[in-house]
């Protein structure tokens, strides 16, 4: 089960910001009849989820009343998809599906081991895969919740200046990646050769304008250009990268979902507008004086958790 508890592990602390420590044996739980525990807005909660859950929990060596653990859990999962059903967000199976089969094949498993694992733990596939659906909306609804509370750039600038600040300045990139295409069957016995590949050319780069000419002759070669981009756009698992390499010059090669890719900085130049005073307004808001991002979200998702509850009606069984 070591294997299992490193690839739980692995994927839940990426959706929950959660820790999960290595896991006791577990055995197969037996199967037993459902009944509902709690009603959540009009959303059953059944004896069976909870003990799915509780597998779960012990499975990250979950102290204390583990029972009662699982069923908070349970009943905040309710609440997170009345909310997105609420806000029309709609997670497809094939969305489900696709996190769950990376998810495997990022730990060297198979779907079909990954389904082993879960059933021999008594997490089970179904469950997971509930999990992993709920985590996904829930982060969309975050996001839809923090556009919709975005200042307006005017505001942003009105704000800034009546502190007495003028315009922020914030680093503007032409980004270009390069992807050295690996398809999922053969990512086993390819990558590692792609990803050499990826980084004689990342050695040849010099500037975005000879980076087509290069991958003329290679197969399965993508190049994006990605425009400008300004650095609080930068998404977070490429931002310190891009900000430590000069303009003409590309990143480090990383593994991907698509294979192995680097990120070609074209050009890097500082700009202050109404947009970038909008950026670093909100940036300071939501830092909540000098926050991790990882931190941010956590608190938010807690502020409207918390305020789910309070509305919600919630009668036990």
């Amino acid at each position: 089960m070591g294997k299992a508890a490193t690839a739980i592990r692995r994927y839940a602390v990426a959706l929950m910001l959660v820790g999960i420590s290595a896991p006791a044996a577990l055995a197969p739980m037996p199967a037993q009849a459902s009944e509902i525990r709690y009603v959540v807005n009009n959303q059953a909660v059944t004896s069976y989820d909870i003990e799915r859950r509780a597998a779960f929990l012990r499975l990250q060596n979950r102290r204390g009343n583990v029972q009662q653990a699982a069923a908070d859990d349970m009943i905040d999962q309710a609440l997170r998809s009345g909310e997105m059903r609420r806000m029309n967000i709609n997670i497809t199976d094939d969305q489900v599906a696709g996190a769950y089969e990376r998810f495997a094949r990022s730990n060297n498993m198979s779907a079909a081991q990954m389904d082993q694992v879960l059933n021999q733990s008594g997490v089970t596939k179904a469950h997971f895969r509930e999990f992993i659906r709920a985590q996904m909306g829930w982060s969309q609804v975050l996001s839809q919740r923090q556009r919709a509370g975005a200042v307006s750039e005017q505001d942003a600038v009105q704000r800034m200046l009546q502190q007495g600040g003028s315009k922020p300045t914030a680093t503007e990139y032409m980004l270009q990646q390069v992807i050295f295409v690996v398809p999922p069957a053969e990512r086993g016995s390819r990558l590692g050769a792609r990803k050499r590949e990826a980084e004689a050319m990342r050695q040849r780069f010099r500037g975005c304008d000879s980076t087509r000419e290069f991958a003329k002759g290679l197969i399965d070669v993508t190049v994006r250009d990605l425009g400008r981009v300004l650095a609080p756009e930068l998404p977070a698992d490429w931002a310190e990268q891009v900000k430590s390499t000069n303009a003409g010059a590309a990143t480090v090669v990383r593994e991907t979902d698509r294979g192995a890719e680097f990120i070609g900085v074209c050009s890097a130049r500082e700009v202050s507008d109404d947009r970038v005073a909008q950026m670093v307004f909100q940036t300071e808001q939501l830092g909540s004086g000098g926050s991790s991002g990882d931190e941010d979200a956590e608190s938010a998702s807690k502020k409207l958790m918390d305020e789910l509850r309070a509305k919600a009606q919630i009668i036990r069984r």
